[in-house]
């Protein structure tokens, strides 16, 4: 007889994770969305095999029930499934990008007879929606579990037993550990992003022209400030403490900076940017992290007409699948600049190979 699994919440992160199961497991995979235009997406694409009317229906016969969606709503649901009739040695866990409160909550599901164990797989997409979802988002990211002190070992391995087909690096820590963490190396980059949008929005109050100049760069650095004000308003909120000691790191931290240019420290002042690249080139580069990679690959290109069709009729030859294409600087008689984004690290590295065999000059930041 088959098992079952109910996936709550069918996005990218919800279809994705259904796919990699089925891979590894002869499972019946029941879903519920709010959408019922997601739900019947997943059915049409065969994520899910069916839909199911309610999740107090949908966890009746589950063996593995996996909540996919924001951490607020998590929270709620898990709250709810306190009062629903659950299969007895059940696993429950979530993918959500804070755990503490969370974690907490499931506490009210010990006397069900079922283990919660929290769950974070660090990588992502900047697509959204079942549609996008694929088996391999997980491959190679750490996926962070954060059972409750005191969680059955042996549930813990069945649950990373039900997710091996992730591929994914898996890792155990405590909800606290995990929370301070993510803080520290992906909620609180959003927040800097966001506030840097913020300032340059100001200055173009005074001067209109501070937009245009940050089309390019400033934009790329930005990027991630193009998330859901939804997710990361209840992601902020989810975890308040952390972000709080953070900010008055950074408080500090900027203060320390402003003393050394108000003091014209020049040689600490370039030690200081010394340190933060020496620490940054250091980190791992084909590793997935708690920020989406972004995988782009940069071509000199001539400034001709029809280069652009000609890049990317290499690409074609050879089934290299772009997911964005920008032209980042062209003047009459200089190389032109392409920015060309692609899906995966193989797929950049592949357009790379066969790009320079036809004599292109390509780069990678």
């Amino acid at each position: 007889m088959k098992r079952t699994v109910l996936i709550v919440g069918l996005g990218l992160i919800g279809g994705s994770i259904a796919l990699a199961i089925r891979k590894e497991h002869n499972v019946h995979i029941r879903g519920f969305d709010i959408s019922e235009e997601q739900m019947r997406m997943a059915l049409s694409l065969k994520v899910i095999d069916e839909a199911t009317p309610s999740i107090e229906e949908g966890v009746k016969a589950a063996d593995l029930i996996i909540f996919a969606t924001p951490v607020i709503k998590t929270e709620q649901l898990i709250q709810d499934l306190a009062s629903y009739e659950l299969k007895l040695d059940a696993i429950v866990t979530d993918v959500g990008s804070t755990k503490l409160r969370i974690v907490k909550q499931a506490e009210c599901l010990k006397e069900k007879g079922v283990t919660f164990i929290g769950g974070h797989p660090m990588a992502g997409s900047h697509k959204t929606g079942v549609e996008a979802a694929r088996e391999h988002l997980f491959e190679n990211a750490f996926y962070i579990l954060t059972p409750a002190k005191g969680t059955d070992l042996r549930a813990i391995i069945q649950l990373q037993n039900w997710l091996k087909g992730t591929k994914a690096t898996f890792i155990e820590l405590s909800p606290e550990q995990h929370d301070r963490l993510a803080g520290a190396i992906s909620h609180f980059p959003h927040v800097i992003a966001a506030s840097l949008v913020h300032q340059i929005a100001k200055i173009e109050g005074e001067d209109p022209l501070v937009s245009r100049l940050a089309a390019g760069g400033f934009r790329d650095i930005t990027r991630i400030a193009s998330a859901s004000p939804t997710m990361w308003r209840d992601i902020l909120l989810h975890n308040k403490e952390s972000l709080l000691q953070l900010l008055d790191s950074w408080t500090t931290e900027m203060g320390y900076v402003k003393t050394l240019i108000e003091a014209e420290h020049a040689e600490q002042i370039f030690t200081y940017f010394q340190d933060a690249k020496a620490f940054r080139d250091g980190l791992p580069v084909r590793k997935k992290g708690a920020i989406p990679s972004f995988y782009d690959l940069f071509v000199d290109v001539p400034d001709h007409p029809g280069v652009i069709s000609d890049v990317t009729g290499i690409l074609a030859q050879h089934q290299i699948s772009l997911t964005n294409i920008r032209i980042l600087e062209t003047r009459e008689d200089i190389m032109g600049v392409l920015r060309l984004s692609f899906r995966s690290e193989e797929d950049r590295e592949r357009a790379q190979i066969h790009l320079r065999q036809e004599m292109y000059e390509t780069y990678i930041l």
